[in-house]
Order: C-alpha cells, then structure tokens, then sequence
C-alpha cells in the first residue's frame, strides 16, 4: 500500500508541475508600446505590456485563466514597478531618474487607446473595467503611466530598455514627443542598448562610425569584392585610385537612398542582392582572364554605385538614431565603412604580399584565389536571382514624384560626371604630359 500510493503521488508531481510551469512560460513574441514625453519639470512616460509577459506573478482569480478585477490593484502596481520601471532606466543627460508609479491598469486587448498619447494618456488616467468582466489573463493588457522629475524638458534624454525578461524576442514601439520638434518613433529589437531620444550631432556621429566600421567587417560580400579589388593591384598608388573610385561610388547611393532617391519596391532589395553577387563574379573571372588597372576603376565604381544600395538596406533602420543630423551619420557611417576598408587592407595587402612570394607565384595565385572567389559568388548568384524571380516587377507610376526623382538622379548624374572628369581627366592628362616631358631626351 506505501508503494502504491507513492506512486500515485509520483503520477500526481508529474502532472501538476508540467501544468504549473506552463502558466509561467515566458510567450515567445512580446510587442510592447511606449510613449515619451517632457513637460515642463515632469517627464510622462506610458507603458503597455502584454499581462502573459508578467511572469512569475500569482494573479488573483474568480475562475481559472480569469483575473479577480477587483483585487488585481495592488499586484498590477506591484509587476509595474517590479518589471517595468525597474528595467527601464530613463536618463536626463547623464543622470538616471528615478520612477514615480502615477496609474496601472488592466485592458482588453481589443483597447486601442495607445494609437495616440492624448488617448492613452486619457485611458490609463481614467475608470478601469468593471469587476463583473470576465478578463482572461492570457489576453489581456497592462497599462501603466510613470512620471519622472526633471530639470527641463528641452534636456537631452535617452532610455536603456531591458525588458528581454517579458519575451524570447521583444519589439518596443516607441514615440518621442519632445515639446519643440516632431514627434519621433523607434522601432527597438530586444535588447537595443543605451538609445538616446535626441543625440547631439557627435553622438549621431559616433554611433555610425562604429556602426559603418562593423557593418564591412561583417559583411562577406563586401568583403570579397574588395578582396578581388585588390588581388592584383597591390600597390598603393593603384589602390589609392580603385578605393577611391569605389568609396565614392557606394557614398553617392548610399546618400540618395537615405533621401528616398531609390525605388521602394519590394523587388528592389533582391535585384540589388543579386547584382552584388554578380559583381564579385565579374571581378572574380576578370581577374583570371585579364586584370587592367586603367579600367578596373571604372568598373569598380559602377559596382560601387550598387553595393552602396546594399549598405542603405543595412542602415536603413539604424537612420532612426540620427535624430535630426541625418547627413551627419550618413557621412560617419561611410567614414566607419572606410575605416573598415582600411583595416582589412591593411591586414591582406602584406598577407598577399608573403603568399605570393613564399608560397605560390603571384599570377597562379591569384587564379587559385579568385577561382574559388567566383565559386562562391556563382552560388550567391544563383540562389539571390532565383529569390529575385519570385517578386513580380510593376511598372511605376509616371507621376509627378516619379519625375521629381528622376531630375534628382539627372542632376546627380552631372555632378558625379564633372567630378569624373575633373579627377580623371584633367590630372590624368596633366600625369600623362609630365610622363611625356621626363622621357624626352
């Protein structure tokens, strides 16, 4: 009989605990919704969670899965405290502020209250539900409204978020509403780190730097198209020209599409992917057959011009931390990806230097490398064009925007064409004449 019944305790554990820690699962997609805003000496800032992401919290019920309404306050107060304001830091400049608990309250998920501050705001400060409603736990929201003192609100604030505990992945949709600018939104993934509201142009400026300088280091197909740059040209002053060429190719699209220059369908993106692809296989194959330096920087830039669209595709939601110094970050992130150019130039340059030296002589070599380059972009090619099929190409609406666009690139494209000219043309006949006077006897 002991046996038996330790058995059926045993039986018992195994399915009650599974059960139990079933309701403190943590849910897998969290979105949660902020708004900030400065008045005055005082800074509002509105909080809405799901209630499923508050784990770990013993909710009171009147049936099973249904929160007691009426005696939900104080633990609704409690998890506001606990498991939001605790995990978001606020700061005014540099110091941290410190969180005033002002409304919580519980709603259903059909509440779109938090469309706007002014109804939000509205919301959370007005009647909860009703006891009488049958509020499933599962579904429903959490509304909270913290308060912050602070010395004015024309001060640089910023925020770091840490709310990774609510979710296996977390977006925080958040609205800035300083009192002398535009109000502006954040789309924030996870854990996005110290985000500052509205940075000062060197912040801006810091930030993209880094950003650019890690963005070359990580990307694999930059970087083999500028390693067949390079394969046979390493000398500086052939470098100097085909960098050049490619870093003022990629910055002129990488500009015009942060001001909207470029098209925004859906099969732009794969077509871009594609065409970068290809052009690692160009370089990769011309390597092989026949390498020039005098046309290698043309081509060079025209691939620029598309691997510059790559780069905006990558910065486009990083744009959301410049502020108001959209140029600024555009420039320091271009700078950023020059310091990266710089570096895996520095490192490959005598890298080639001892390979094709000790190991293997410089023109099988660099076969041997650009061989298995144009392998792997074969592959990138292959899978990036069967991806850019699958999009259907429309035809744009000749508008008025589209012209308005059109004149842009028409614009740019003489400006890029002076530029050329000037540095190609009119020094490359004055090297050529000063070549032609020293062989003159």
């Amino acid at each position: 009989m002991t046996r038996y019944r330790f058995a059926i305790f045993f039986v018992m554990l195994l399915v009650l605990i599974p059960a139990r820690s079933a309701a403190h699962e943590i849910p897998s997609d969290v979105r949660v919704q902020m708004f900030v805003k400065p008045e005055a000496q005082r800074l509002r800032v509105l909080v809405r969670v799901p209630l499923k992401s508050i784990t770990e919290t013993e909710w009171p019920e009147r049936a099973p899965g249904v929160l007691d309404l009426s005696q939900a306050g104080p633990r609704l107060r409690d998890a506001a405290m606990t498991k939001i304001a605790a995990e978001l830091a606020i700061f005014e400049q540099d110091r941290r502020l410190d969180p005033q608990v002002v409304a919580v309250m519980a709603s259903l998920p059909s509440d779109l209250s938090f469309d706007s501050y002014e109804r939000a705001l509205a919301h959370v400060t007005g009647t909860r539900l009703a006891d009488s409603i049958d509020f499933v736990t599962q579904q429903g929201l959490m509304d909270a409204l913290f308060e912050y003192t602070i010395q004015s609100d024309m001060s640089a604030f910023s925020i770091l978020p840490k709310f990774m505990h609510l979710g296996v992945t977390v977006l925080t949709a958040l609205r800035f509403l300083p009192p002398d600018r535009p109000e502006r939104a954040f789309s924030l993934h996870d854990d996005p780190g110290l985000v500052r509201l509205d940075p000062r142009w060197f912040q801006a400026a810091r930030r993209f730097v880094a950003e650019g300088f890690f963005h070359i280091l990580d990307g694999v197909d930059h970087l083999l198209f500028l390693f067949c740059l390079i394969i046979p040209f390493r000398r500086l002053r052939s470098l100097v020209l085909i960098v050049t060429s490619f870093t003022a190719a990629h910055s002129i699209t990488l500009i015009a599409s942060a001001y909207d220059m470029a098209p925004g369908a859906s099969w732009f993106p794969p077509l871009v992917e594609t065409l970068i692809a290809a052009s690692i296989v160009y370089m990769a194959l011309e390597n092989i057959v026949s390498p020039g330096l005098q046309r290698r920087w043309i081509i060079t830039f025209a691939f620029g011009l598309v691997h510059g669209f790559g780069f905006s595709f990558a910065l486009r939601e990083s744009l959301q931390f410049a502020g108001s110094h959209l140029l600024t970050s555009l420039v320091s992130f271009n700078l950023g990806v020059e310091l990266g150019q710089l570096l895996v130039l520095v490192l490959l340059v005598p890298a080639l230097g001892v390979l094709f030296r000790y190991v293997v002589a410089e023109r099988l070599g660099g076969i041997i490398l650009s061989a298995f380059i144009a392998h792997t972009g074969w592959h990138w090619l292959t899978e990036r064009f069967a991806a850019f099929r699958r999009y259907p190409i429309e035809m744009p609406a000749f508008d008025a925007a589209f012209f308005a666009v059109v004149l842009r690139w028409m614009m740019l494209a003489v400006i890029v064409a002076g530029a050329a000219w000037i540095i190609f043309g009119v020094f490359g006949e004055r090297r050529d004449s000063a070549k032609n006077e020293a062989v003159r006897p």
